[in-house]
């Protein structure tokens, strides 16, 4: 009995992941590349819905950066399974993803339309930061952003590893290549609305901030390996290496 109650809860922690991590991704993704989709508009005046999508960008800012913490991880596996943590993690953040994707609104006066050559440029340059996520992907030893790996491994199908210090691909040019491709992906929409613009400037801010953050747990993790890496590897901007 107990063995069929544990399997079903490594079978609900592996689809809800998938389905609700995956699904947060996913709707980033498309909103970040095609825009907000306005699909529910409240009325309210442009002040108003500035502030509503600016406590949406927070609520997912909070939970990003809290749960991802080392302290907050080492909390959490005292009180539940530790494979089961990436799962929970990707469920939260898919969950507020989706939320911020659907209430979003989107509105303000147009500050900036490229068209024609300028337009093709912009979404080349979209296309490249896509690309370059999948080069990022490939370069990784071990890449589970849905938090899958533990569980699977559980199940005896992928035994786990420890993520070692990634120097090669992207890795060579900048030490948060993610984060970097994420940026250019931000600012590569061709319509600057009043509410992208505040998109724009918070996610950057939020992403040089979460690398701050990162930073402090890769130096506790990776001690004096990282500390050489980081002296001659950007952070996020790629630029030529002093070695």
């Amino acid at each position: 009995m107990n063995q069929l109650k544990d399997k079903w809860i490594v079978l609900g922690a592996l689809s809800g992941s998938m389905l609700l991590g995956g699904g947060g991704l996913i709707a980033i993704s498309v909103f970040i590349l095609l825009g907000a989709p306005g699909w529910i508009d409240f009325g309210w005046s442009l002040p108003a819905e500035a502030i509503w999508n600016l406590m949406l960008s927070m609520l997912f800012f909070v939970q990003h950066s809290v749960m991802i913490r080392t302290g907050v991880r080492q909390y959490l596996a005292r009180r539940l399974s530790a494979e089961y943590l990436g799962a929970l993690y990707s469920v939260a953040s898919g969950v507020i993803l989706m939320l911020l994707v659907l209430l979003w609104q989107p509105g303000g006066h147009v500050l900036l339309s490229l068209a024609g050559p300028g337009r093709w440029i912009a979404r080349l340059c979209a296309m490249a930061a896509l690309a370059g996520f999948l080069w990022t992907a490939k370069s990784l030893q071990a890449f589970d952003p849905l938090g899958t790996a533990p569980i699977m491994a559980r199940l005896g199908k992928a035994p786990p590893g420890p993520m070692p210090i990634t120097m090669r691909g992207p890795y060579r040019w900048v030490r948060h290549p993610f984060y970097f491709f994420t940026i250019v992906m931000i600012w590569s929409y061709p319509v600057l609305t009043a509410d992208r613009l505040m998109f724009n400037v918070t996610w950057t801010a939020w992403i040089w901030v979460g690398a701050v953050l990162e930073e402090r747990d890769l130096v506790a993790e990776y001690g004096r390996a990282y500390e050489e890496y980081r002296q001659n590897v950007p952070c996020l901007f790629p630029c030529k290496r002093r070695r």
